[in-house]
């Protein structure tokens, strides 16, 4: 489930009810959950599909990236605390 202040917040801004608020902020975060490799491969299949090449392809992908919001690595305890204290 999630945050109930942001269900909140959307249905407050929105027409959906807490139930449909609550399934479109779950997808949107599991859309931005995906690793780079994860979007790199659905996006290349993706634009393969409609018969891009692959050298627009990658240049496309490379320009997307660097707009996308993406999932941050999972870091270990030793790798928060190097990021703290150096």
């Amino acid at each position: 489930m999630p945050d109930p202040a942001l269900v909140s917040h959307v249905v407050a801004t929105t027409s959906l009810t807490p139930g449909e608020a609550a399934r479109v902020i779950e997808d949107v975060v599991a859309f931005h959950a995906q690793t780079v490799e994860d979007y790199v491969r659905t996006r290349h299949a993706h634009l393969k599909t409609y018969g891009a090449k692959n050298p627009e392809i990658f240049a496309r992908i490379a320009e997307e990236l660097a707009e996308r919001v993406v999932a941050a690595p999972q870091l270990s305890e030793r790798q928060l605390r190097r990021i703290i204290y150096g």
